[in-house]
C-alpha cells in the first residue's frame, strides 16, 4: 500500500468516526422508565364528620367573621429622641351591626392610634368608647363598611359547668382567626392586677397565646360566655391554663361603657386592712375578722353611713398601721373579712342603691342602711 493510499484511509476513518460521535451525542436518549409507587394494602373508613367536629366547623364558619384583629400604636422616644411607633396586637369581636367591639383594656391601653382588621383583611380606624380597667374590658367603635359587621351573640343566661366544652377564636401571634377548643377547667378564679382584682374568672385549657387577648370564648351554641384575657405560663406561651372574663360581667357593665364611657360604681370611700386575730386582740375588740378602717373619704358612702377612720399611727414591725377606726364586718348582708371581699361587694353596687353597713366602734355594734353615692371627681380629702 502506498503512502498516499494509507493517508486517504486514515482520513476517511477519522471522518466516519467523527460523524458517528456527532450523531450519537445529538440523538435524543430514550426517557427513563417511570417508577410506579405501589403502596400496598391499606385501610380507609367511610366515616362522616363526628357531631363534635360538625359543631366546631359550623361555629368557625359562621362566627369567625365577627372576630377582628386589633393593632394598637403607641408613640415612643428612642435613644436618639426620635418619635418611633411601637405596635401591639390583640383580638376583639363585634357585638352589634353599629360597629361596637369588645376587647381587653390592656390590648388598647396607652395607645395613640387603633386600627381594626376585618375578616376580609380591610382595615378601619377605631375609637375608644369606654374602658373599665378593673375588669380589663374596653369597648371600641368603628364605622362599619356595608355588610362587614357580623356580630356574635352575648349569652344572657349562661351555664358555666366544669367540663363544659368551649371554643376560643382569636389572633395568636398575628395568625388571624385561629380556632382552638377545650373545656372549662375551673370557675371562680381570681388574678391580681395593677388595677385591683380580676374576679370570678373562667379557667380553660383551650389554647390561648399572645394575641388571643380580647377574643371570644364560646359555648357550643355559638354564644359568647367569656372574653379571653390572660394565661398562666412560665414561657409566655400557652400552658393549658387560660382565663376569661365571664359574660355576666360584660352584660353588667356594657351599657355603662357605651353610654358613659366608664362603669358607674358606688363610691364607698374607705381605705383599710384586714383585721386579723392578733390585731383584734391588741385592740381588745369583740370580733376577730373584719376590715379595719384607716381612712374615710369625705362625702363618700362610708362617710354618709357615719363610719370613722383611725386616729393613731403604730407599727407592726416595719408596717405602719392607723388604729382607732371602725371595723367593717358586713356590706349588704355579705361578710367582709378581706380587701378582696370588700372589692367583690363594691363591684356589684351602683349609685342610688340601698345598702346596709355593719361595723364595730370599739365594743359597740352599729348597723346603718343608706343610699349609696357616686363619685363626681377624684376626691383626695379623707376624714380620720
Amino acid at each position: 500500500m502506498s503512502r498516499k493510499e494509507f493517508v486517504t484511509i486514515v482520513l476517511a476513518s477519522s471522518l466516519i468516526s467523527a460523524a458517528l460521535v456527532i450523531f450519537l451525542t445529538r440523538w435524543p436518549s430514550p426517557p427513563p422508565a417511570r417508577a410506579e409507587f405501589q403502596q400496598g394494602r391499606t385501610v380507609s373508613f367511610d366515616t362522616n364528620l363526628s357531631e363534635d367536629e360538625a359543631v366546631n366547623i359550623r361555629i368557625y364558619k359562621e362566627l369567625s367573621h365577627a372576630v377582628v384583629n386589633i393593632t394598637s400604636t403607641r408613640l415612643m422616644l428612642n435613644w436618639w429622641m426620635n418619635v418611633v411607633p411601637e405596635r401591639g396586637t390583640g383580638s376583639g369581636f363585634l357585638i352589634d351591626s353599629e360597629g361596637h367591639i369588645v376587647t381587653n383594656n390592656h390590648v388598647i391601653d396607652d395607645s395613640d392610634q387603633l386600627e381594626v382588621t376585618l375578616f376580609d383583611e380591610s382595615t378601619v380606624e377605631a375609637e375608644v368608647v369606654g374602658r373599665d380597667p378593673i375588669n380589663d374590658i374596653a369597648i371600641l367603635k368603628i364605622e362599619c363598611p356595608e355588610g362587614k359587621c357580623v356580630p356574635i351573640k352575648l349569652a344572657t343566661s349562661p351555664q358555666f359547668l366544669v367540663g363544659q366544652k368551649v371554643l376560643a377564636i382569636g389572633n395568636p401571634f398575628g395568625l388571624e382567626r385561629t380556632l382552638t377548643t377545650g373545656i372549662i377547667s375551673s370557675l371562680g378564679r381570681s388574678l391580681d392586677t395593677e388595677y385591683g382584682v380580676l374576679d370570678d374568672l373562667i379557667q380553660t385549657d383551650a389554647a390561648i397565646n399572645p394575641g388571643n387577648s380580647g377574643g371570644p370564648l364560646l359555648n357550643t351554641r355559638g354564644e359568647v360566655i367569656g372574653v379571653n384575657t390572660a394565661i398562666y405560663s412560665k414561657t409566655g406561651e400557652s400552658a393549658g391554663i387560660g382565663f376569661a372574663v365571664p359574660v355576666t360581667t360584660i352584660n353588667r357593665i356594657i351599657s355603662d361603657l357605651i353610654e358613659h364611657g366608664r362603669v358607674l360604681r358606688a363610691w364607698i370611700g374607705i381605705e383599710g386592712r384586714p383585721l386579723g386575730r392578733r390585731l383584734a386582740e391588741y385592740l381588745d375588740l369583740p370580733i376577730r375578722e373584719g376590715l379595719l378602717i384607716e381612712r374615710v373619704a369625705e362625702g363618700s358612702s362610708a362617710d354618709v353611713a357615719g363610719m370613722r377612720g383611725g386616729n393613731q399611727r403604730v407599727f407592726a414591725g416595719n408596717t405602719p398601721i392607723i388604729i382607732g377606726g371602725d371595723v367593717l364586718v358586713s356590706m349588704g348582708g355579705k361578710p367582709i373579712k378581706s380587701i378582696r371581699d370588700f372589692l367583690r361587694v363594691r363591684e356589684s353596687t351602683r349609685p342610688g342603691d340601698s345598702m346596709e353597713f355593719e361595723f364595730y366602734r370599739g365594743q359597740e355594734r352599729i348597723t346603718r342602711t343608706i343610699e349609696l353615692v357616686g363619685r363626681n371627681g377624684e376626691s383626695r380629702r379623707f376624714r380620720f
